[in-house]
């Protein structure tokens, strides 16, 4: 749901600058006008009055609202509407109060003390009854082509923007997986089978009877015999082999992706007096039909 809110400014540089922080906000610029007034007796006259009261036609809003504001436009303010989306509405409020938009309340109390009736200057005596505006000198509808001129009045050709999107696709590089690769010291238990040698030292007795010979008679010498058990035992050491690696590679690969999205554009319509309809998109101009 969409819905308008309504701002008076006391000057036009004012209004400009809550439109570009509305549209920097994100509300579509077609979506957002500027009535600019002038003062009288300096270059209002009856027609322009009345085509500031034809002007103001234009937005739905309570007739008493639409006196109100258009004496504010006589006396040389500048009105700002803007159409936004429900969710928008609050932010739209603070936007056109941080620029100064006029208290109507108190501004409509002050002119009534001055002597105005509630009757806007340029309204005609029938209100019910609309009329087509004489002339816009004065009162203009800005838009993004104007030109604001010196005295801070918008002067120009009034039109309506035609947007168009565009689906822009880019690239970028996102993670996707990650493989780490890290090695540690781990320990098991390992047995081997090893053979080893023990020497033992036996005595023997045996029984001998035999005559000495010469050569015994040294055995009555004192004399000693020895001998030394050995025995093996296993000795353990330790070797680091490589036997491996491992290691980390990316290989590149490309695929095709269609990205699918929605684009928005905006299309003009125009109607005649005599009810006949042409519609433009955004490119081209609009055909014309005979009558």
């Amino acid at each position: 749901m969409t819905q308008t809110i309504t701002a008076m400014y006391d000057t036009y540089p004012e209004a400009t600058a809550a439109k570009a922080k509305l549209v920097a906000l994100g509300i579509p610029e077609v979506g957002v006008r500027i009535l600019s007034g002038s003062k009288a007796g300096t270059a209002a006259v009856t027609t322009q009055e009345e085509g500031m009261w034809g002007s103001l036609k234009e937005f739905f809003m309570p007739e008493e609202d639409r006196h109100l504001h258009a004496e504010g436009l006589h006396r040389g303010g500048t009105m700002l509407t803007a159409t936004v989306e429900d969710g928008y509405a609050e932010r739209t409020y603070d936007i056109l109060e941080e620029h100064g938009s006029i208290d109507m309340d108190e501004r409509e109390a002050s002119w009534r003390k001055e002597g105005w009736t509630g009757q806007a200057t340029g309204a005609p005596a029938i209100a019910t009854t609309p009329t087509a505006a004489t002339g816009t000198t004065g009162l203009h509808a800005t838009g993004t082509t104007e030109a604001v001129a010196a005295d801070g009045s918008a002067r120009g050709t009034e039109y309506i923007p035609v947007v168009e999107e565009r689906l822009n696709v880019g690239k970028r590089m996102v993670d996707s997986g990650r493989v780490r690769v890290r090695s540690y010291a781990a320990e098991k238990a390992v047995s081997e089978n090893v053979t080893l040698r023990d020497e033992t030292v036996h005595v023997d007795r045996r029984v001998v009877d035999r005559a000495v010979t010469p050569g015994d008679m040294a055995l009555f010498e004192d004399k000693v015999i020895e001998a030394t058990e050995m025995r093996e035992e296993a000795v353990v050491s330790k070797e680091a082999r490589v036997v491996g690696e491992v290691g980390i590679r990316k290989d590149a690969a490309q695929r095709v992706e269609t990205i699918t999205d929605k684009v928005r554009h905006t299309e003009v319509e125009v109607t005649d007096e005599r009810g006949n309809v042409e519609r433009t998109g955004t490119a081209g101009t609009l055909p014309h039909k005979p009558v």
